[in-house]
């Protein structure tokens, strides 16, 4: 194939990669027949120590991953299997290091909870994939906070209903830079605590986890085929609680850089 006919094979093809993204339309192509209206950013976390950024595709957490924050939520860990549920995108606030950003305080609730939690990204994917390959798939780790309208997700709770309203809302997701794997290593013990307004409130190490990370990147891709881009919150220890306009939330994982959030 001539040099020239290729550059022009090349060429169509970004042209319709970005026609899809960006609503541009390419005569004879797909995108030529569907424009789209307006364009949607795409959600990033920074890479630390680095320019590049990691694109997120889907946040999916694990619920009550701890036995004692099992029990203080009215569930039996001895019993229970792993439950996931997700997030938007959109969800992800970064967080620089070294700074305390401002964190808006969301509509509709009177009981916002903070939930310190290590956060996995994962840079392949696949289903099925066996539990001693699990961590081959990481990217790299940060710390997040699953922040909730407590009150919101406990009154679908009792109503039988998803209770998508008190966990994904814009802002729930808070976390640091991605830390590399290579840099950092894997998360299996370490102290995860998490300070408001200096007063320690959760406290706990995570080889507590009842299902590891491993574990989890493993039950996930039974139900899902997990793919680049996804991360994972791994959930979180006991004694979550409220916060209010003006508290200043620090979380912290050996290992990993702090994050300080301020709620206004």
């Amino acid at each position: 194939m001539k040099s020239t006919k290729r550059r022009a094979l090349l060429r169509n093809a970004t042209l319709l990669a970005a026609g899809g993204a960006a609503g541009l339309a390419i005569p004879g192509s797909a995108a030529a027949q569907a424009r789209t209206p307006f364009t949607v950013a795409p959600t990033f976390i920074p890479v630390a120590g680095s320019s590049e950024v990691f694109p997120v595709r889907r946040i999916y957490c694990i619920g009550r991953n701890y036995a004692a924050h099992a029990r203080e939520m009215g569930s039996d860990p001895t019993r229970e299997p792993p439950f996931f549920f997700q997030k938007p995108t959109d969800a992800v606030q970064n967080v620089p290091p070294d700074t305390i950003i401002d964190h808006p305080y969301p509509p509709l609730t009177k009981n916002y909870h903070y939930e310190i939690e290590l956060v996995a990204a994962l840079a392949t994917g696949g289903r099925n994939i066996p539990m001693d390959r699990a961590l081959e798939h990481v990217f790299g780790y940060t710390t997040g906070l699953d922040m909730t309208r407590r009150d919101l997700q406990r009154a679908m709770g009792e109503e039988k209903k998803p209770w998508e309203i008190g966990k994904s809302f814009d802002h729930s997701a808070p976390l640091g830079p991605l830390q590399r794997v290579a840099s950092v290593g894997h998360f299996t013990k370490g102290a995860i605590w998490l300070k408001v307004n200096g007063e320690i409130k959760q406290n706990a190490d995570l080889s507590q986890m009842i299902w590891s990370v491993a574990e989890q990147i493993s039950k996930l891709s039974e139900a899902f085929e997990l793919a680049p881009g996804d991360i994972i919150y791994s959930g979180t220890p006991e004694n979550v609680g409220p916060v209010v306009k003006g508290d200043v939330m620090q979380g912290h994982i050996d290992g990993l850089p702090d994050i300080r959030v301020k709620v206004v």
